[in-house]
């Protein structure tokens, strides 16, 4: 549990710097809902930061470290869809609040097939051995995910110096 915590808060806090920057952004134009926020440009502006932080100058060596950066924060993204962060949920009126990324995992994943399930079996009132069997899946989904987030993360370890594991550790990409 205090493995995944780490990785937890920072997804939470890059969603809430993504709505911010949004938010800014529109503010900025004048108002409007979204603005004229570019996710990519953002996605740039992080990747820029990183390298900098990282300290690397060889343009050659970022690419490669920048491909499995990504990697990294893809993989964790994926680790946590489906978790309860803007997943599908009913709002007691008898509508679907899919919430305001349209029902999508958090940080614009694709929601978990698997939590998905949990939750119709959970709104049918499902039996208990049903339950059991759900619950089963999604925690298999979820080793196999940590799996991978561990895979990437030391695919990225093995190409860093000393100094930029450290840094890499520092801005939450490596436990």
């Amino acid at each position: 549990m205090k493995r995944m915590l780490r990785p937890l808060l920072l997804t939470v806090g890059l969603t809430a710097l993504l709505t911010g920057a949004g938010n800014v952004m529109a503010q900025n134009d004048g108002g409007g809902r979204g603005g004229n926020f570019d996710p990519a440009q953002f996605q740039q502006q992080m990747m820029d930061r990183f390298k900098e932080r990282l300290e690397m100058t060889n343009d050659n060596e970022w690419v490669a470290v920048q491909g499995l950066i990504q990697k990294v924060m893809d993989t964790r993204r994926a680790t946590f869809s489906g978790m309860g962060f803007g997943g599908r949920r009913n709002n007691g009126s008898g509508g679907d609040n899919a919430g305001r990324n349209g029902g999508r995992g958090g940080l614009n994943a694709a929601p978990s097939p698997e939590a998905e399930d949990l939750q119709k079996a959970l709104d049918a009132k499902a039996s208990p051995d049903e339950l059991k069997a759900k619950l089963e899946k999604l925690r298999d989904a979820r080793k196999a995910k940590e799996a991978a987030l561990t895979k990437a993360q030391e695919a990225l370890r093995k190409v860093l110096t000393v100094r930029q594991e450290a840094t890499a550790v520092s801005m939450g990409l490596l436990p």
